[in-house]
């Protein structure tokens, strides 16, 4: 008796199909031949080839996001914390285009059609900083007035080290130091001692 058709087993067929194929190629045809099923049952799972490919990056993007919660969760000096976030989220990018070039570069492509998938990754991820930019204000690590509109701002800010469009820049011998020099600037804005009010005019 054949094992019964699970989602997970289908997105994992059709990652490998992506990989074989490219997003231009691939057809849910293809995926249901190589779990041996008609499209059909494929299509029982998901409504549509649009859905099916939502879903796959959604998978993806989950494999980026969950590691890093984890870190936004620890009980560690939110300063530290976010350094370590950061260089997490920076090394699983660059392992996934050095480990699969391939794949990575079809996901590339499928963020384009998935954005609301993508949006909802970046959202995912501005939640967790501004997390730990919170903890770091509570603890008195950082001085920011607005947590939430500091963690996209520092997610911009970063965007050169993890954004899949600056992909071909990760390889150059100087990323390292330009990152650490925008951390330096990210950490003098997080923690700088707001100044006296100015005075009004009269």
């Amino acid at each position: 008796m054949s094992e019964a058709l699970t989602r997970e087993k289908i997105l994992v067929a059709a990652e490998d199909v992506l990989r074989r194929y490219g997003p231009a190629k691939a057809t849910v045809v293809d995926v249901a031949r190589v779990l041996g099923v008609s499209h059909g049952s494929v299509y029982r799972h998901f409504s549509s080839k649009a859905a099916l490919r939502d879903a796959v990056t959604e998978r993806w993007l989950k494999r980026v996001s969950d590691p890093l919660a984890k870190i936004a969760a620890e009980d560690t000096p939110a300063r530290e914390r976010l350094r370590k976030w950061l260089g997490a989220l920076m090394a699983t990018k660059r392992a996934k285009v050095a480990g699969d070039p391939e794949l990575f570069a079809t996901y590339h492509e499928l963020f384009a059609e998935s954005r609301d998938s993508v949006h909802g990754h970046v959202e995912i991820l501005a939640e967790q900083v501004t997390k730990i930019l919170e903890d770091g204000v509570a603890r008195g690590e950082f001085t920011v007035a607005d947590p939430k509109a500091a963690a996209w701002e520092d997610l911009d800010a970063t965007s050169r080290f993890h954004n899949p469009a600056h992909a071909g820049e990760w390889n150059d011998p100087g990323i390292d130091e330009a990152f650490e020099g925008v951390w330096a600037l990210i950490l003098a804005g997080l923690t700088a001692k707001p100044g006296p009010p100015a005075d009004d005019a009269t």
